[in-house]
């Protein structure tokens, strides 16, 4: 392996994806071995010799195992001659708590960014869940630290998935992305209004409209619980859409999140391989490919 080739490293929940990537970039591929012992405890295997530039690519959904093995594979790539190392989390986790609401709580966001910081030179992520920052940096300290956005590939997927359809963002965080995808498609778009009262508890207020016969497609950039999704679908129904569609750029659904919207009327469920799940239907790698080709 020459040494001015960078090398990709990777997981094997991440496998697929990082092939996808590695294919794009036309750069070799390993994956890190794991192996788990009963204690829980885990022992990582890297290729003997590595070259000076190394990027990891893993999505960090079910982060707290995943980010212990990441930071122990990082400090094991240094001492086996890795020089930069860049890490690919097209779902960076634990950025939701970006400030203590209450007294004693920990700011994750901050504590975490910086443990990323101290491992990589760059990080690369897409559609990263930032609330009172406008830049990923200020969660992640680094001079790389770039938030791509999925509203290009997601837009290119919906025109060949939906007719005339109607964007409704959820939420007011989610106008963003429910705005891009209509300007760069000229797509008619709406979003609703939020307050959240706990994890699962929401009251969602739908502007005014009249969008009965219309191919509703709720945009949003993650479902975990789904329940935002949930609350306003149920209250799209009583406008009497042609149809109701989720698409999301992160993929978490847990529990029983899929079956509660299509008990409220959703029929398709889509989002970006970000997360690996069963409604992945947009790929990333091209936009992960320019991101490092650039990088």
């Amino acid at each position: 392996m020459m040494n001015n080739t960078p090398l990709l490293l990777t997981f094997a929940d991440y496998l697929p994806q990082a092939q996808q990537l590695a294919d794009r970039l036309n750069w070799p591929l390993a994956e890190v071995g794991v192996h788990r012992f009963p204690d829980g405890e885990c022992r990582l295997l890297l290729p003997e010799s590595l070259p000076a530039q190394v990027i990891f690519c893993r999505s960090l959904d079910h982060p707290n195992g995943k980010l212990v093995e990441l930071l122990l594979a990082a400090a094991g790539a240094r001492e086996l001659g890795a020089q930069t190392l860049t890490l690919v989390a097209p779902y960076l986790c634990y950025m939701r708590q970006d400030k203590a609401f209450h007294p004693g709580e920990v700011v994750s966001q901050q504590h975490i960014g910086k443990l990323l910081a101290q491992s990589f030179e760059r990080v690369i992520t897409v559609d990263a869940h930032l609330h009172r920052i406008s830049h990923l940096s200020e969660a992640v300290p680094l001079e790389h630290a770039i938030n791509l956005t999925a509203t290009v590939p997601i837009g290119a997927f919906l025109a060949g998935k939906v007719e005339n359809p109607l964007l409704v963002g959820p939420d007011e965080e989610s106008a963003q992305w429910v705005e891009a995808i209509a300007r760069l498609h000229q797509l008619d778009c709406v979003c609703a209004r939020k307050q959240r009262f706990g994890d699962r508890e929401v009251r969602i207020t739908l502007p005014e409209g009249d969008w009965r016969g219309r191919n509703v497609v709720l945009v949003d950039d993650v479902a975990s619980s789904g329940r935002t999704l949930e609350v306003a679908a149920q209250l799209l129904q009583a406008h009497q859409p042609a149809s109701m569609s989720v698409l999301v750029t992160h993929a978490l659904f847990v529990e029983d999140a899929l079956e509660r919207l299509r008990s409220v009327g959703v029929g398709n469920v889509w989002s970006c391989d970000s997360v690996t799940h069963a409604s992945n239907g947009v790929p990333l790698a091209g936009l992960l490919a320019e991101a490092l080709r650039q990088a």
